[in-house]
């Protein structure tokens, strides 16, 4: 009778330590992303996030493009099934409508889920060993970021909580970018795309959106010829993202003078519109 037997041994020692090092987690992040694993390079680099030393730019990135990309399609998801919810009310199909509920609540807590494991990682680990003004800025933004995906679906008061803690997060990490990061800087212009979403799609506040993503818009301009060769790329890609939103945004004022929040064609914000920036920092909303 044929056996076979499979030990520990047959398997690269990296991968059958019980804690992997920093930087077998990192490749092993790296990985994952390759094999489109995201739930898997989110362990990893989460491990690497919470030994309260001040990352790389690379794993930095590695980290956000993890979360990012787990978020991004329930995100969607959530979407998709809310405007069927939409649909299936209006015609008065309550069997499905309430089918349609529990599946919504479903796609809601594992968002949730998501956003609170990532806050916990920031607010436990990330901001305290955050040194340079980048860093900062980069944690503030995305603790913004994710407590805005909170708001995205919440009710009530939990609504008004998770945009509460937005705004602070989103006014923390803008405090720290006007003093430390220049105008054209990819994640200074990150946190205002995503900071005007925030104020267009969560707070309703069209002005204040427009306000903000022209005057980021208009101070890079004026210093677009300091900008360096390296993030030059990044830099004008999220200008135009700024520039679709203030064209899109100033249309949909004309054409009511209250828009309705989630409008039919969302605004464009960070690594969501292009999924290439991301990787160099400037995430997305």
């Amino acid at each position: 009778m044929l056996t076979i037997s499979l030990t520990r041994t047959e398997l690269p020692h990296s991968l059958t330590m019980t804690t992997p090092s920093r930087e077998d987690s990192v490749y092993l992040a790296k990985l994952a992303e390759q094999a489109e694993r995201y739930e898997e390079m989110v362990e990893n680099m989460k491990r690497v996030a919470s030994s309260n030393q001040e990352l790389t730019v690379e794993e930095r990135n590695l980290l956000s493009v993890a979360y990012k990309n787990v978020i991004g399609a329930r995100r969607a998801s959530w979407r998709i099934v809310s405007s069927i919810e939409q649909k299936e009310e209006s015609k008065g199909n309550e069997a499905q409508v309430s089918m349609i509920k529990v599946y919504r609540e479903k796609i809601e807590s594992e968002l949730a889920q998501i956003c609170e494991d990532i806050l916990k990682v920031l607010d436990t680990h990330l901001i305290p060993s955050a040194a340079s003004g980048e860093s900062k800025v980069f944690y503030h933004k995305m603790k913004g970021d994710y407590h805005r995906y909170l708001a995205e679906f919440a009710t009530g008061e939990k609504r008004k909580d998770s945009a509460d803690k937005s705004l602070e997060s989103y006014k923390a990490a803008s405090d720290v970018a006007v003093t430390e990061l220049p105008p054209t800087h990819p994640i200074r212009l990150g946190l205002a795309l995503n900071f005007s979403v925030f104020y267009y799609e969560i707070l309703n506040s069209p002005d204040r959106a427009c306000h903000l993503a022209k005057q980021a818009f208009d101070d890079a301009i004026a210093e677009l010829d300091t900008l360096s060769e390296e993030s030059y790329k990044d830099s004008t890609l999220i200008m135009q993202l700024l520039r679709d939103n203030l064209t899109l945004w100033t249309s949909d004022m004309q054409d009511t003078e209250k828009p309705a929040e989630g409008a039919a064609a969302p605004a464009a914000e960070g690594a969501a519109a292009a999924p290439g920036a991301e990787s160099k920092g400037e995430e997305a909303a």
